[in-house]
């Protein structure tokens, strides 16, 4: 059994297509092909459902395509931590992240590139937390800035790093424009632009309504945090977006970030595998953050 036939099985496994695989893997798709087959005539069992194209993963090659997984993490680890030896902490670190999470994106990856500068940092953002579980798992990533303290983090280590508050985001010269504060009952009847049900930010953002006794019903929903602001800005909608954002509409004039009244703020962390030995470059990136103080940096 050859590395090379495990990363073309997970590669034919998350591209879901022969060509796209073979190419992901800088291989013609014959030698694709052949390399899957000569690993299932290995290990004597079918891991390809074909027809005349790809039809997915047989139940054996979804168990053996986990399996492929961890063995190339594993190695790409022990190559990290012998290059840390040599020369110092190389490689890529994968980080995804929320996108409610962005403004502290910086705080960590600026304080983490000082520390180890021959490390490639490579930000995936805006992804959905369930996404990003499923990552980890997949070890498609190294480590992840979410939500942290769930029921679903089996498996996965957590290092909270600070609690997600919210402001209500609306024209000054409107109803709310010079209130101090909103109760989320108010902020629900007004026109709201929001991030788009299917995100889990958002499905925060109902709960909190619903504890209120209400129901927000959008007008506009949007799977990006920088597009709430913008449509603020035309003094159309209002909006709810985490305290940190209303920085970048702090020169916007006609806009104004009201406090929402007090409410169960959600927790904010790093997520990495507890599987040993793990990723060498997320270890890392947790011993950096947890010298920043990223509570204070937001506030």
């Amino acid at each position: 059994m050859l590395f090379r036939q495990l990363e073309y099985l997970v590669a034919l496994s998350r591209e879901q297509h022969f060509a796209r695989a073979a190419q992901a893997c800088h291989v013609s798709q014959p030698t694709l092909s052949q390399a899957v087959r000569k690993l299932e005539e290995e290990l004597g069992v079918p891991l390809i459902r074909r027809d005349r194209r790809f039809q997915g993963l047989t139940q054996e090659g979804e168990h053996i395509v986990r399996w492929a997984e961890r063995i190339l993490a594993d190695r790409e680890s022990m190559r990290q931590e012998v290059g840390a030896l040599r020369t110092g902490l190389t490689g890529r670190l994968t980080l995804g992240v929320i996108p409610t999470a962005a403004p502290a994106v910086p705080l960590l990856t600026s304080a983490f590139c000082a520390r180890h500068p021959l490390v490639r940092v490579r930000v995936l953002s805006d992804l959905a937390s369930d996404d990003i579980l499923r990552r980890l798992r997949n070890f498609e990533i190294d480590i992840a800035l979410t939500y942290v303290g769930g029921a679903d983090e089996n498996g996965l280590t957590s290092v909270p790093l600070y609690r997600e508050r919210y402001v209500f985001l609306t024209p000054s010269d409107g109803e709310f424009g010079r209130r101090e504060s909103v109760s989320w009952a108010e902020a629900a009847h007004v026109p709201l632009c929001l991030l788009s049900s299917s995100m889990q930010g958002r499905r925060r953002l109902d709960a909190h309504f619903g504890r209120a006794g209400v129901a927000a019903s959008p007008q506009l929903e949007t799977d990006s945090i920088a597009s709430l602001c913008s449509h603020v800005a035309t003094g159309r909608w209002s909006s709810i977006v985490p305290a940190p954002f209303a920085r970048a509409l702090g020169d916007v004039a006609g806009v104004r970030a009201v406090a929402l009244e007090e409410s169960e703020a959600a927790r904010v962390g790093l997520l990495l595998s507890s599987r040993e030995p793990g990723s060498v470059v997320g270890r890392a990136f947790v011993d950096v953050a947890r010298a920043v103080d990223v509570a204070a940096e937001l506030e």
